[in-house]
């Protein structure tokens, strides 16, 4: 199958902001959000774009404001988040949240669970810091992080988990922080899994 991989912009707030599309834009969606070192090529250059979209799903990388090809905005990221899903009229899609954009995903749960389908969290920032405001959400989740994170330690994701307990951790062994590079295929595996039971 001949996955195209669209580059594309659309204004949010007054800036201009660029993310990646592929797949079928009526299928269930997953959006992947990055890391403060990666930006949505991340995703591109890995295959997780046309991985998914070779699954029948649609898969949308975005830059993240002030990253990537993306301009910086004024907003808050959870106004943000919401802004860019009715835009890509993403219906209740499955977010992927590495390392600093959980700044954008946890904040966004948090006030819109509703409009979402499930979490994958990898090692995303700012778990302790709103753990209250997480409490008792139902909203599925796949904790997913590599053994030798030297930078968001395991007992985050035993935290999340407490607070919003409809989850499942996994481990990646012999993977660092961004383990999703490390072990790409086991990555899609148990991505695609938790997609294919949530999405």
């Amino acid at each position: 199958m001949d996955i195209t991989i669209q580059s594309q912009s659309l204004p949010i707030q007054g800036a201009t902001i660029h993310y990646r599309d592929a797949g079928n834009p009526t299928s269930s969606s997953v959006l992947f959000l990055h890391g403060a070192s990666f930006s949505s090529q991340t995703w591109q250059d890995i295959g997780s774009l046309k991985f998914l979209a070779e699954k029948g799903y649609r898969a949308v990388a975005i830059d993240l404001p002030g990253y990537g090809q993306s301009q910086e905005i004024a907003d808050s990221p959870e106004a943000f988040l919401r802004e860019f899903i009715e835009k890509l009229n993403l219906q209740n899609p499955i977010i992927v949240s590495p390392s600093m954009s959980g700044k954008y995903s946890l904040p966004f749960i948090a006030k819109y669970p509703e409009l979402l389908n499930g979490l994958v969290a990898v090692a995303p920032v700012g778990i302790s810091q709103l753990s209250s405001q997480l409490q008792g959400i139902e909203l599925p989740i796949l904790a997913i992080w590599g053994s030798d994170d030297q930078i968001v330690p395991i007992a985050e994701a035993d935290k999340l988990l407490q607070a919003m307990p409809n989850g499942q951790k996994v481990i990646l062994a012999d993977a660092g922080h961004a383990c999703y590079m490390n072990k790409t295929d086991e990555f899609h595996e148990h991505l695609l899994e938790f997609i294919r039971f949530n999405g």
